[in-house]
């Protein structure tokens, strides 16, 4: 796995969950620009998907299990869009919250991919 692409999706997905967090604070809902942030979460996240499946196909193997680490990847993958579904359907300040929630986890995921992988 490519340890600075696990640690910018980490990244970014923090810095997403601290703005999101930020208008939830406001008591604002998701707006445009957020939705941008969302993008590039989701973009980076398909970047470290496609990665780990290619180094898999590749034969190189997680430390603890192809099939676990592949879940995960997934997971990190869908967290943000699924986040962004619900937060355009709550359109208040729990929306934000919601996106807030999302990218956080995507972070811990990240955190633990690198742990599966054998860092």
């Amino acid at each position: 796995m490519l340890d600075a692409l696990t640690v910018t999706v980490s990244v970014a997905a923090l810095a997403l969950a601290a703005w999101c967090g930020f208008a939830a604070l406001r008591d604002q809902p998701t707006k445009d620009w957020h939705f941008i942030g969302m993008a590039v979460v989701t973009l980076l996240a398909l970047a470290q998907l496609v990665v780990g499946i290619v180094k898999i196909a590749g034969g190189a193997h997680p430390h603890d299990g192809t099939t676990t680490f592949v879940v995960y990847l997934i997971g990190a993958f869908l967290s943000i869009p699924a986040a962004a579904f619900l937060s355009l359907v709550e359109r208040s300040r729990w929306g934000s919250a919601t996106v807030a929630a999302g990218a956080v986890v995507v972070a811990v995921l990240e955190v633990r991919l690198y742990d599966i992988w054998g860092g």
